[in-house]
């Protein structure tokens, strides 16, 4: 798994609307990049949910919001409608980006795992596991406190 201090592997992969999206087309922003196993399941949403509530204040701060997971483009945008999901949520139907990242579970989908970007690209923090609270509290702490 990709660890902190490390560069964060470049990738592309589609958003739920089919647009290539570039991680390095982010740099010198700092990122909250979040792998989650399933679209519109309850962790999932709980913790895409969370993510939302505090967007603004992740842009206030110039910090950028990345969700990632195995599905498809469809599954990806029925899931941002259906919760009004701000972010772009990437489809990694390949499951070459969670592969990359080390965070492809033994059952094909990705691990709930949260990188937390630096500006440079470098991870800073790596949160891993449930519950899915702790990803957003980790990213509010780690961008948003003074």
């Amino acid at each position: 798994m990709v660890a902190i201090g490390d560069t964060a592997p470049d990738f592309e992969a589609p958003d739920q609307d089919g647009r290539a999206f570039r991680l390095s087309s982010l740099r010198g922003s700092p990122v909250v990049l979040y792998f989650y196993p399933a679209a519109d399941t309850p962790g999932c949403t709980v913790e895409a949910k969370g993510f939302q509530s505090e967007l603004s204040d992740f842009a206030a701060k110039g910090v950028h919001v990345i969700g990632v997971s195995v599905d498809d483009c469809p599954a990806q945008k029925a899931f941002a409608r259906k919760y009004g999901l701000a972010f772009p949520l990437l489809a990694d139907a390949s499951k070459e980006v969670a592969g990359r990242y080390g965070v492809l579970g033994p059952r094909g989908s990705a691990r709930r795992v949260t990188f937390l970007l630096g500006p440079d690209g470098r991870v800073e923090e790596v949160v891993d596991g449930s519950p899915p609270e702790k990803h957003v509290q980790r990213a509010r702490a780690r961008f948003l406190a003074a």
